[in-house]
């Protein structure tokens, strides 16, 4: 922790904060409003701003690796490491082989030694992948055991693989079906109330529509939940959840793969959970 002059004081940044101490080293409790315009604090300020602006870009990034199904190029996860918060976003994670069996949780990735792996012996191994996999979850066949390991080796993840929700399409569901409707007719009194929620949670409203793009074995697919594109103020609720290809067209139930599948159920519950419990309390 550098030290930086800031009139007759001297601050610094300390676990994301800006701290400050007197001439006499002394440790104030926080910083005095006479330099709080002074260069130094403004500075240490703004790049506490950038910083967390940051991590969450590298979480929704890795994220957004694993939900598309995106495979890293080795080189550049061994490129990013080093950042502590792409470290922080990519540590623990697993990480599966091109034929999809698990080889291990992230623990380094080094563009001498390759990848740092903890593999299921609780073992420490190296590999040097041309490609790293991070599988969303419900492709993982073994997810309740490598779950229960996880907790053993107190593995911590900050993007949401091995504890993310997952829903696997039963096998009652009508192949030629073309809308699921089980989270259809969450109320909520005001629509902007419906789309704030949407937004809260990460998703992008587009033609009245909540969006969630999905990339499954190359197939751009895209699962839709209608939120109501009228007037903020009136009483709305959610739609039916629908999946199109990017032209647009509905698919087919059968023609959603399980990562589609589950991140739009996730989606369309999410959105539900929101909706005016206390109607529904009155109404029953």
């Amino acid at each position: 922790m550098g030290w930086v002059s800031a009139g007759d004081y001297e601050v610094a940044l300390d676990d994301g904060k800006v701290v400050c101490r007197n001439a006499a080293g002394r440790r104030l409790k926080s910083v005095p409003p006479k330099i709080a315009d002074d260069p130094a604090v403004v500075g240490l300020r703004q790049l506490t701003e950038w910083l967390e602006r940051h991590e969450r870009q590298c979480l929704a990034d890795v994220e957004r690796w694993m939900v598309r199904s995106l495979p890293v190029p080795f080189a550049v996860l061994a490129r990013v490491w080093p950042d502590p918060a792409w470290q922080t976003a990519l540590r623990d994670l697993v990480v599966t082989g091109t034929d999809g069996e698990v080889a291990g949780f992230l623990r380094d990735a080094d563009p001498e030694r390759g990848l740092g792996l903890v593999d299921l012996d609780g073992d420490t191994v190296r590999i040097t992948p041309g490609l790293v996999r991070l599988p969303h979850p419900v492709l993982l066949d073994d997810l309740e055991d490598l779950r229960e390991f996880a907790v053993e080796l107190g593995v911590e993840q900050r993007a949401q693989q091995l504890f993310r929700e997952v829903w696997r399409r039963p096998a009652a569901v009508d192949a030629q079906a073309v809308s699921v409707d089980d989270h259809a007719g969450g109320v909520f009194k005001e629509l902007r109330f419906l789309h704030g929620r949407a937004a809260q949670l990460g998703y992008r409203v587009r033609g009245g529509h909540a969006v969630c793009s999905v990339v499954e074995d190359g197939r751009a697919v895209e699962a839709r939940v209608w939120v109501g594109d009228y007037d903020g103020y009136e009483e709305t609720e959610t739609g039916s959840l629908v999946f199109t290809d990017p032209a647009g067209r509905v698919l087919k139930l059968g023609q959603v793969g399980p990562v589609a599948w589950s991140e739009g159920i996730r989606m369309a519950a999410a959105l539900y959970a929101g909706r005016d419990i206390e109607d529904e309390e009155r109404a029953a």
